[in-house]
């Protein structure tokens, strides 16, 4: 399997605590390159997603290149504001009243889930504009076509939660709306793009000529090798320029897919059928989309299982039975004390773990590939487990 963060095949693992994640700013600001031309070429404005990646150290580089930041509620709303810069977005599926007045006085778009709370919230809505007048409002819609292979990840299955369908849509006063957003993919190129915005275009034409402004959401894979980046800034500005509106696409996995790894310690070997090893890292704690999606993540130098000469099952720390990594296969017998890197660990990791069984969180440290330079940022301990609960 080929290696996706390619600048860490001369990295050294050595160099920081186990486990870690490595990120490289090389690797991130190529990333931020890519979809500045996306903006400078289409009109449209990028923001980041930060349910994927939120590493706020990066912040000073994200803003030279990206429009803002988009939050899935209060806190990651906060983060935008005070971190990062830029238009501040929200949506959440639903809002509570405290949250949502704080949200109002920090975001400049917010986006409701339904149209019962659009109209619940009036008052709070009301008085935040008297302060805010440049206060933008969206609904969120629901295409009802889904794109994704995963149910998991589908907004669009049947009985999905998230957006208004068309057969209600048509049906509501949109006064005090400016926008409409919509999310329907996961990771995923341009052509499931381009045949939801068909369907929406049909669904939706009459909202698009009364709105200023459409959000495509987020899960697109603009920065992956063979992602059609032209098709992509013909389509918006087509839409630009049929309805006059403003475009937003809020990536997440796009800023940070292939710059980082997660670098991980073989703490003991065992035998039970197989060959077994039990590593610092934890499937479920620290890379929980390995067993979500599920995916089976790329570690360097491996291959499959009986590939190579030696197969070994990889699994982590805690109780969970099912806390296993994979089945990998290496040139060498590994040995404690060995250090692994797992491939592309950047994007809904970090901000996915967790401290169960009280396993510790990796460190946090950034590289530079072209200097070589690096700090360990962030080191976790008892604290962090400790203060989570009471």
């Amino acid at each position: 399997m080929p290696v996706n963060s390619k600048s860490f095949l001369t990295f050294d693992p050595t160099r920081v605590p186990s486990p870690c994640f490595v990120v490289d700013e090389v690797a991130i600001e190529n990333n931020l390159k890519i979809l500045d031309r996306v903006q400078q070429a289409s009109g449209a404005k990028v923001l980041m997603a930060l349910k994927a990646f939120s590493m706020f150290s990066l912040a000073p580089l994200i803003r030279q290149y990206l429009a803002g930041t988009c939050a899935s509620g209060l806190h990651e709303a906060l983060l935008g504001r005070e971190e990062f810069g830029g238009e501040v977005h929200t949506f959440s599926a639903a809002y509570k009243e405290n949250d949502l007045r704080e949200i109002l006085n920090i975001s400049d778009h917010v986006v409701f889930n339904s149209y019962a709370q659009w109209q619940k919230f009036q008052p709070v809505i009301q008085e935040a504009l008297q302060d805010k007048p440049h206060l933008k409002f969206g609904l969120r819609l629901n295409p009802l076509h889904s794109e994704g292979a995963t149910p998991l990840y589908d907004p669009c299955a049947p009985g999905s939660r998230l957006g208004i369908p068309a057969d209600q849509f048509s049906k509501l006063d949109l006064s005090g709306i400016s926008g409409i957003h919509f999310h329907t993919l996961c990771e995923q190129k341009f052509e499931p793009l381009a045949r939801t915005l068909d369907v929406i275009e049909k669904q939706f034409a009459d909202v698009l000529h009364q709105v200023e402004w459409i959000n495509f959401g987020g899960g697109h894979h603009i920065t992956a090798e063979g992602y059609n980046i032209d098709g992509l800034i013909e389509r918006i500005i087509h839409i630009r320029e049929t309805y006059n509106v403003k475009v937003y696409l809020e990536p997440g996995e796009a800023i940070a897919i292939h710059t980082g790894v997660l670098v991980s310690e073989v703490l003991d070997l065992t035998f039970n059928a197989m060959e077994l090893a039990i590593l610092d890292t934890s499937a479920t704690c620290h890379m929980p989309d390995t067993l979500e999606m599920p995916y089976r993540a790329h570690i360097f130098n491996s291959g499959e299982k009986d590939e190579k000469a030696y197969s070994y099952r990889l699994g982590g720390q805690t109780c969970l039975a099912g806390d296993v990594m994979g089945d990998y296969s290496f040139d060498a017998p590994l040995t404690v004390g060995q250090r692994l890197m797992f491939d592309d660990m950047s994007h809904y990791t970090m901000v996915k773990t967790s401290t169960f069984n009280g396993i510790g969180l990796p460190s946090i440290a950034l590289w530079n590939s072209k200097t070589d330079a690096l700090r360990v940022i962030r080191e976790f301990g008892y604290e962090e487990f400790k203060t989570r609960l009471s």
